[in-house]
């Protein structure tokens, strides 16, 4: 590329060299001159610059050679000398040995003049006398683009007149690859007048000279800096780069980099790649292994797989350094991110794929860390690899690198399953040992089960309650018990899904005869956060062994949350005040492990009149979640936190707390903690007097189908709220009712956990209804003695008709009577009946009841 006065940018030492040979043509010093480099840098610019060099009487004879040429012997002689001697020719032949026009086969004229395919010594000698003939008067240039790309007896020819010029005003200069400028130089020998010029590539400052000479004005000096890096100096890349910039229209004053790095990605692509592919192959080939290995590239690697050996792999690299697209030295980089990408653009899926399989066998033979191999196995498709994967899951849960364990465990179930099948297909009649192997894959299914579902409790609550689920089925209470504490967290029991398994083995373990005390407090734990009671009995017997640790703390924080939402105050105050004192003493207190205590206890000091204690407690818990990287807790603590601040009327901070674990709640894909997160944010923005906010922010959304009650509560009586501040009042005091409706069902009758009463109370005499609104508030109930919920004796549960069983069943799980109609096909008129009569039969009055009378039999 040029400057605006016709010379070239960044190259006055070669021109210097260049004009100091041209000035020794006076002197009758010949030169022979090599314009040697990687394509692209500006050698045949260079070489065109060489006539504005020479004396007007100078005669220049050019050549352009190509690989099409090279099969015609002396293409690229007739190219110098056809120009100047074919007029010559015409007029006259006959002339002395000398004469160029002689047809005896040592001239130029005529078809009969030039040799065979072989120059002889009398064709070469012939070809010499023409060239001195040429230069008896004047200078001349004979100028040859591309050399090595010519014939082979124009190639001798060359070599042959180079060598002869000792007296002859004769400047000879020819371009030539990097590749083959050894070649060429050894072949001309030590001659004193032989000149080597090496172009370098463009300095930063030349290329912003030359891209605002482009764009016709200055340029931005990130964008320049970025051409330059892109381009690594190379003038031809360059070129192209700022043309296809022009042409996608990018503002030269504020370029944005995310649209730059493609069009040089592009730009690379077509230019230098493509010289590699046709000049360099094995460099070619060593960027493409590369490229899709990765950076950070052991060299054995490399080696290993290019089958080409040490030295060609070391001329490889260095040509890949010349060229600007490898940085020098190991380990091995990109010099820019744009190069990568252009570089696996070129490379066919086919083998990008084989590539990947034989990466990760190499780096598995050379016992390379699991994680970089199991990269090229899921690349690859590869359908081996499993204690690769398994470990490289492992690994990257270790790291913190959540989303990438996900993946690697994901594949070794798939090869799992693959491996079934196979098997299946194999031999559908088994013998023992083959009913071994049945047991090995289960288990190995198992273990992998659990590790991705410990995986997902940091990266997708709903995905990790499915492989909650699906880890209820592994053999045996104790083993089933085993793989649920690994992902028991209280994040989990926001759904019926995700809340089932643990407490169906809850009650599994219970009843064994010496259950394992640590996974039976832990599981009842997440039980009780449910509203279930399974196991709580035995669980309360081995807690009192030793109330003190770590895993009585986290059960009595549960059963805390569990008194107080059932209106045991004073039993919640004091299971909560043991469980801070606890905390306060451990700093382990506060480990993920006992956040389903942590989260009781703060609700429970909540729930009992200590808003300042639990929001206190459930920062800390918040605090310390995010320390550890457990962001489910973090998520419930942030929940907590919120509704504590709204309760205190400090409406900002539960504002800032609630959209907090909104964030976390969608990052987590927690579909039913989402639900929870939109009811405190909407509750937050109407208490700040932004109720249209709220309302926009509710308006279409729906809390999860299989979502708890008291979450569904909670989004019932946001909506609520909202309503209530938009003058909507009864449809404002019929969402408060269905929110007192949905807690009933799972016995949660403290009204301090919801003000819903007091809400609809409001609502009601907003409407002048004031004997409803007193209805209301009387209904609250007082906070009854542990001894008066009654036990049902088998004798009343006898009196219990099959139809009426399946209702009980179906309303103590916490489903409304049109639900139950709809499971069991009936009316809800029929279901309405049906519960009617197990209340006189039982001697109840209500759905909590009901629950207290059976819930724990019935193991829900």
């Amino acid at each position: 590329m040029h400057a605006p006065n016709g010379d070239l940018y960044h190259r006055e030492q070669e021109i210097s060299l260049l004009q100091q040979a041209v000035d020794a043509l006076a002197l009758g010093r010949p030169t022979v001159a090599t314009v040697q480099g990687p394509r692209g840098i500006g050698k045949s610019a260079l070489l065109g610059a060489v006539p504005r060099l020479l004396p007007a009487d100078a005669l220049v004879l050019r050549a352009r050679c190509h690989p099409s040429e090279t099969q015609f012997p002396y293409s690229m002689v007739r190219q110098l000398f056809d120009p100047v001697l074919g007029g010559r020719e015409a007029a006259g032949a006959g002339h002395d040995a000398g004469n160029p026009h002689r047809t005896d086969g040592t001239g130029l004229g005529g078809e009969g003049a030039w040799p065979g395919t072989r120059p002889t010594h009398e064709a070469l000698l012939g070809l010499l006398r023409t060239t001195r003939s040429l230069a008896v008067d004047r200078p001349v240039a004979i100028l040859v683009d591309d050399l090595t790309q010519a014939d082979e007896p124009s190639l001798r020819w060359f070599s042959y007149i180079a060598r002869r010029l000792d007296d002859l005003p004769v400047l000879m200069v020819a371009t030539l690859p990097s590749r083959a400028a050894a070649q060429v130089t050894e072949d001309l020998g030590p001659l004193p007048y032989l000149l080597s010029l090496w172009p370098e590539p463009l300095c930063p400052t030349c290329t912003t000279e030359l891209v605002d000479r482009a764009f016709d004005s200055p340029v931005d000096q990130e964008l320049a800096a970025l051409c330059h890096a892109l381009a690594h100096g190379n003038p031809l890349v360059l070129h192209d780069l700022v043309t296809r910039l022009r042409r996608t229209h990018v503002p030269p004053g504020s370029p944005d980099p995310e649209q730059v790095l493609p069009i040089g990605a592009q730009a690379l692509s077509e230019t230098v790649l493509a010289w590699l592919d046709e000049d360099e192959t094995a460099a070619g080939e060593l960027l493409a292994l590369l490229a899709v290995l990765g950076p950070e590239t052991d060299p054995a690697v490399c080696g290993a797989l290019s089958q080409r050996g040490e030295v060609h792999e070391q001329h490889a690299r260095e040509t890949l350094v010349r060229a600007g697209l490898l940085e020098s030295g190991p380990p091995v980089r990109f010099p820019h991110p744009a190069v990568r990408p252009a570089v696996l653009a070129r490379v066919p899926a086919h083998e990008r794929l084989a590539l990947h399989g034989r990466a990760a066998a190499v780096l598995a033979r050379l016992g390379a860390p699991a994680r970089q191999t199991a990269e090229h196995l899921l690349k690859g498709g590869c359908d081996w690899g499993l204690d690769v994967l398994r470990a490289a899951g492992t690994q990257a849960a270790a790291a913190g690198d959540h989303e990438a364990a996900a993946r690697y465990l994901r594949r070794a179930l798939a090869l799992l399953d693959d491996a079934g099948d196979a098997e299946q297909d194999e031999a559908a009649d088994r013998d023992e040992r083959a009913g071994g192997a049945d047991a090995d894959r289960d288990e190995s299914f198992l273990d992998l089960t659990v590790r991705l579902g410990a995986v997902e409790l940091h990266r997708d609550l709903d995905a990790c309650a499915r492989h909650a689920a699906a880890a209820d089925g592994a053999p045996g209470p104790l083993r089933r018990a085993e793989a649920l504490v690994r992902m028991a967290s209280p994040a989990l029991v926001a759904t019926v899904e995700g809340a089932q398994p643990f407490v169906r083995v809850c009650g599994e373990l219970a009843a064994l005869p010496a259950p394992p005390r640590e996974h039976l407090l832990r599981l009842t734990a997440q039980s009780l956060l449910t509203g279930h009671r399974s196991g709580l009995r035995r669980a309360a017997r081995l807690a009192a062994a030793a109330p003190a640790d770590a895993a009585a703390r986290t059960f009595g924080g549960a059963l805390a949350a569990a008194a107080a939402a059932g209106g045991r105050l004073s039993t919640a105050r004091r299971m909560a005040a043991r469980v801070v004192a606890g905390a306060v003493r451990d700093p382990e207190a506060m480990a993920p492990a006992a956040a389903a205590g942590l989260v009781g206890a703060a609700l429970a000091l909540i729930w009992t009149g200590d808003v300042e204690g639990g929001r206190s407690l459930a920062t800390r818990l918040a605090g310390a979640a995010r320390a550890a990287d457990d962001l489910a807790g973090a998520l419930l603590a942030h929940l907590v936190c919120s509704d504590a601040a709204e309760r205190l009327g400090d409406h900002e901070a539960a504002y800032a707390e609630a959209t907090t674990a909104l964030r976390l709640a969608r990052r987590l894909n927690a579909s039913a903690l989402t639900g929870a997160a939109l009811a405190c944010t909407a509750r937050a923005l109407t208490g700040l007097g932004r109720t249209d906010e709220a309302a926009a922010l509710l308006d279409g959304e729906q809390v999860a189908g299989d979502a708890h009650p008291f979450i569904k509560a909670l989004f019932l009586q946001a909506r609520g709220t909202v309503a209530a501040a938009r003058g909507e009042h009864a449809a404002a005091a019929g969402l408060f009712l269905d929110c007192g409706h949905r807690l009933a069902l799972r016995g949660i009758t403290n009204p301090a956990c919801l003000p819903w009463r007091t809400q609809a109370a409001r609502s009601y005499l907003a409407l002048g209804e004031d004997a409803a609104a007193a209805t209301i508030l009387d209904g609250a109930p007082r906070e009854q003695p542990a001894s008066a919920a009654r036990p049902v004796s088998q004798g009343e549960r006898a009196l219990l008709s099959p139809a009426e069983l399946r209702v009980v069943e179906l309303v103590v799980r916490g489903h409304s009577s049109q639900e139950v109609a709809e499971k069991l096909f009936l009316s809800k008129r029929t279901v309405d009946t049906h519960l009617g009569r197990i209340y006189r039969k039982l001697g109840i009055h209500s759905r909590h009841e009901l629950t207290g009378a059976l819930g724990a039999e019935l193991q829900l």
